[in-house]
């Protein structure tokens, strides 16, 4: 096997252009298999594998950059980069992680995870490699739906405006290419990519200086270029100052060698659009490219993916079908979403209620500052962002939403640690970032009746935002479906189990755990409180338990500094009660990449963990 023979990019190079083509289908194969056994995200790796052989066959990574957006496609990079044994690890404890990080191999240029960052990363090393008067070359990979967030705008904005080296592939896996316009594009290609063109025109440049005839010139260039690719997005990336060139076939080996050879002699910002195809190598993942994004376990023979059984509904179907119900008893209820429809539980929701569902694509800003004008259109928006992501509209949540009192429900899914996604999606900074904002409600519920009742009570709030934040996966069991909606009061705590000694408090899938650990004592030694809201905060229920316990102890799915414990602390500081705290949560540490098991224990926020502090807090009592 050719695979085998590759450790570095180093060796790739060594292979004549002919055993390409059969590594790719190696790489596929050896994606195909170990994703079956330990999954993750397949069908975008599988749509770039000849891009990134291709970028490591022409380009002198590492020091050359390639810098990936998401990196969703990247597993070829890993593979091909040190890291073929090790990819049967991927996304485990320990193991290494699904994503390209700077501190797990020189050649991951960047860290990612989000989307949209990569042209902005990029354009700084660019201006990096310019600065210290270096020969290497800067490369971003962005995919079509990544290219359409506000931060990628941004960075083709200021890259297109300078006269940075570098070069944007946009991976485009949302369309085939036209036959009928194949050989015009592949015509255009040959003559823009041509090295003795680009050496007249560079040598007509400088003979034309910077007059207003050369001003004419390429005005006229611009325009002409323009029309025979219109159509083909080339127009608006040279309005920005960018060279465009293709669409080129980005699954055929031999084309994206062929241009990439060429572009890598060019300088100054330009853009190469590759179309590829998404799960291509697969069948199951070419027929159903949205399901093989990340489907989990399967038969690599067969596509035959194997069913898990659940002991309760997952957070985000309880919310699809809950705003579904609202949605039919009240109409000013809209959906929005940024490019999360499936994930967040919002399928159903599009499909009842087409006009009143948006899908506002990877614009986690702009969602909801829309939703501010909405909810100042007079309409109810449930406005829903994976946790972590929703830091990137901190500003919106601020100044759109709080500061005008808007009534906008914003459902922040996957809040807490997330599991195998790691680091960069682990939603644990919500509580500490969003309680510190006036008019703002935060609640997360402690099961799936708790978030049908706080949606219901967040559709009859008015005067700011009312965030719901909870957890991936699946919820407590609790029965919830045929159950009547109650309006819950706000910012009021609940008393699951009274004691004397210690009181937990715990939020969210902690208070579950809680009541598990406290039963290992005696009847009256611990109790247990479900504080569903962390703002409002209920201070009544504060005094009365100081008045009652001797110590507290704060649990949460959040970092404990500036979350539960902060609050809490805060409270007792302010109106001198003497009591003492103690807080389990998540440290002041990123949490790597494992099952979400495997990272709450780590935390010391699953049952035994919660038992242990208690133990140790009760010893120190007696």
């Amino acid at each position: 096997m050719i695979l085998q023979q590759i450790d570095t990019p180093q060796d790739l190079r060594k292979l004549d252009a002919a055993q390409l083509g059969p590594l790719c289908s190696e790489i596929r194969q050896y994606m195909v298999e170990t994703c079956s056994r330990n999954p993750g995200h397949l069908a975008s790796s599988l749509g770039a594998v000849e891009i990134i052989v291709g970028l490591h066959y022409i380009y002198d990574t590492p020091s050359d950059k390639i810098v990936f957006d998401v990196g969703h496609q990247a597993y070829a990079h890993k593979i091909i980069t040190g890291r073929r044994e090790a990819f049967s690890t991927l996304r485990t404890n320990g193991g290494i992680s699904g994503f390209p990080s700077i501190s797990e191999s020189i050649y991951d240029a960047f860290g990612v995870g989000h989307s949209s960052t990569s042209i902005s990363a990029a354009l700084g090393m660019a201006e990096a490699e310019a600065l210290k008067g270096t020969r290497s070359k800067v490369v971003a990979v962005i995919g079509d739906g990544a290219i359409s967030g506000g931060l990628a705008f941004e960075g083709l904005n200021n890259a297109g405006s300078s006269n940075s080296d570098i070069l944007v592939i946009l991976n485009d896996n949302n369309q085939s290419i036209d036959p009928n316009r194949g050989a015009l594009h592949d015509y255009l290609l040959r003559i823009t990519t041509s090295r003795r063109y680009n050496k007249v025109k560079s040598g007509v440049w400088n003979m034309l200086g910077d007059g207003s005839f050369r001003k004419f010139i390429q005005r006229w260039v611009k325009s002409l270029k323009s029309w025979f690719i219109k159509g083909s997005g080339g127009d608006f990336f040279e309005s920005l100052g960018f060279r465009y060139f293709g669409p080129i076939d980005g699954n055929d080996i031999s084309q994206v060698t062929g241009t990439l050879t060429k572009m890598r002699l060019m300088s100054g910002p330009r853009i190469l659009h590759c179309i590829t195809t998404k799960g291509k190598g697969y069948a199951p993942a070419e027929a159903d490219p949205l399901v093989w994004h990340a489907p989990g376990r399967f038969d690599p023979a067969t596509g035959e993916r194997v069913k898990v059984e659940r002991s309760a509904d997952r957070y985000q179907d309880v919310f699809g079908q809950v705003l579904c119900e609202l949605a039919e008893r009240d109409e000013r209820v809209v959906g929005v979403t940024p490019a999360m429809a499936s994930g967040c539980g919002m399928t159903e929701f599009a499909a009842r209620y087409p006009s009143r569902f948006f899908d506002v694509g990877i614009e986690e800003e702009h969602a909801v500052t829309f939703s501010a004008g909405l909810a100042a259109g007079g309409m109810r928006p449930f406005c829903n962002i994976y946790s972590s992501f929703s830091q990137r509209a901190y500003d919106q949540i601020v100044h759109d939403v709080a500061l005008q009192k808007l009534p906008v429900v914003l459902c922040l899914d996957r809040a807490g640690l997330v599991g195998e996604d790691g680091a960069t999606h682990n939603g644990v900074f919500d509580m500490a970032a969003y309680r510190s904002i006036p008019n703002c409600v935060v609640s997360t519920p402690s099961d799936e009746m708790q978030l049908k009742n706080l949606m219901y009570t967040a559709l009859g709030h008015d005067g700011g935002p009312f965030i719901i934040r909870y957890p991936r996966g699946m919820g407590e069991g609790a029965s919830w479906k045929d159950a009547p909606y109650e309006s819950l009061p706000v910012g009021k705590a609940v008393e699951l189990l009274s004691g004397s000694k210690v009181a937990v408090l715990a939020i969210g899938p902690c208070v579950g755990q809680a009541l598990k650990a406290a039963g290992s004592f005696a009847p009256g030694v611990v109790g247990v409180y479900d504080f569903r809201f962390i703002k409002p905060l209920d201070t009544e229920m504060l005094d009365r338990i100081a008045a009652q316990y001797e110590t507290v102890l704060t649990v949460e799915d959040g970092c404990i500094k500036g979350g539960l414990f902060g609050a809490v602390s805060e409270h007792y500081a302010s109106s001198a009660v003497r009591i003492r705290i103690e807080g389990l949560g998540v440290p002041d540490r990123f949490v790597s990449a494992a099952r979400q098991k495997e990272q709450r224990a780590a935390c010391g926020i699953d049952t035994a963990g919660i038992r242990a502090r208690l133990l140790e807090i009760y010893s120190s009592l007696n």
